[in-house]
């Protein structure tokens, strides 16, 4: 189970944190992440990390400014987002992915299982 909280509504250029909280499997071998929707738009990739090991990997659209990690004790991930602006307004989605032991973190959204998400607004 994956349950996501932090969204809400910010002025561009502002900072949001979003949290999922996991539960119900052990992921060591697993990638757990965000996506993100507009209406009308394929889910695209936001960011993951690889609960073993830490590897993480970032879209182009928000590297410099997103950066995810996790809480291996309290199983959660989180998503700090600054610098926010109007084209990161969607319903972003925390999801895992199954990897095994040298897969690398993917960036289709055919992800194994899924949040229910949480909407961001960024407001011009």
């Amino acid at each position: 189970q994956l349950v996501e909280s932090g969204g809400g509504m910010v002025q561009t250029g502002g900072s949001l944190k979003l949290s999922c909280a996991a539960s119900g499997r052990t992921f060591k071998n697993y990638a757990l992440g965000w996506f993100r929707q507009t209406p009308g738009k394929e889910r695209e990739f936001v960011a993951a990390i690889r609960w073993s090991g830490g590897t993480t990997a970032y879209a182009d659209s928000v590297k410099g400014r997103f950066t995810i990690s996790r809480d291996n004790a309290k199983v959660a991930i989180y998503l700090q987002m600054t610098s926010l602006k109007p084209e990161d307004t969607a319903v972003y989605y925390c999801a895992s992915d199954y990897l095994g032991n040298y897969g690398q973190i993917r960036l289709q959204n055919d992800w194994d299982y899924w949040g229910q998400g949480t909407q961001v607004t960024v407001s011009s």
